[in-house]
């Protein structure tokens, strides 16, 4: 009896250790990223093909590029998708990140009503678009979550002294939530163009102004810091990063279509990328 046990115990013991070394092999990875690369579709495709080429699984939690990179501080996340380098730099010179690599591209545009009442699209720069959208007193809807777009949208509204005095409405919430406060509104918003192109539901908005360099929208991975978050899987953060900039991983993202529009221009592999962006 007591030798049974005994086998009984020592068989528990390596079936645990198979089932930890399982594990170890094929862990889970936390992703805090922007919106747009959720709400588009894309990264349920990303996570798929990841895993299929690296066992990992890829969770994430999507929100602003402010939060995603407060969610990475809290130790919540190891690695994320952003699009503000401004708070990128800042995220980095705290200590919290590492290893910022570019990865795709898209353009931010301005949206509104199908009429323009603020006649935004005979605009001939951003800045003569903003004028004329805050002489106007036209309705501008803003996420106002401190995201990557709301950072932007900030910066344009500095180009003309701020932004309005009225009509001005912040919705908290992400892009997709916005566009449709924007369509019951019948206002204006700041978009990025994957998310505009890449939802349903949203009519009655018209591009009015873009491509524009202003509105290159820059999105980098950035692996969490283990010195720093000391609960943070950086092995395998890296491993993200490397995959979702190797030609397999950025032709995943070039060959992401919604509508037979590709949403997300791959730029791992361009050279003379701005980093300023």
């Amino acid at each position: 009896m007591k030798k049974l046990l005994l086998q009984a115990v020592l068989a528990a013991a390596v079936l645990g250790s198979a089932q930890g070394f399982s594990q170890n092999q094929k862990p889970s990875l936390m992703l805090a990223t922007t919106t747009s690369v959720d709400a588009t579709g894309l990264l349920n495709v990303v996570a798929d093909e990841f895993k299929k080429d690296t066992g990992i699984t890829l969770k994430w939690v999507a929100v602003g590029t402010g939060a995603a990179l407060k969610q990475a501080q809290d130790g919540n996340a190891d690695v994320v998708i952003v699009h503000a380098k401004k708070l990128e730099d800042q995220f980095l010179a705290d200590g919290y990140g590492v290893n910022r690599r570019v990865i795709a591209r898209n353009y931010f545009m301005i949206v509104g009503p199908e009429s323009d009442p603020a006649k935004i699209a005979g605009a001939k720069d951003v800045k003569a678009a903003m004028q004329k959208l805050k002489d106007s007193g036209a309705v501008f809807v803003s996420r106002g979550d401190k995201s990557g777009t709301n950072i932007r949208e900030l910066e344009l509204w500095d180009l003309v002294g701020g932004k309005p005095d009225k009509n001005y409405m912040e919705t908290g919430q992400g892009m997709a939530q916005t566009l449709r406060v924007a369509m019951e509104k019948q206002g204006y918003t700041l978009t990025d163009s994957a998310t505009y192109y890449g939802i349903e539901g949203v009519k009655g908005l018209k591009p009015v102004f873009e491509n524009a360099p202003e509105l290159e929208n820059i999105y980098a991975v950035i692996a969490v810091n283990p010195f720093k978050i000391t609960t943070a899987k950086y092995m395998e953060a890296m491993e993200f990063a490397a995959w979702v900039t190797s030609p397999v991983g950025q032709a995943v993202i070039g060959n992401y279509k919604k509508n037979s529009l590709r949403l997300f221009e791959p730029m791992a592999d361009k050279p003379g990328i701005d980093l300023s962006k």
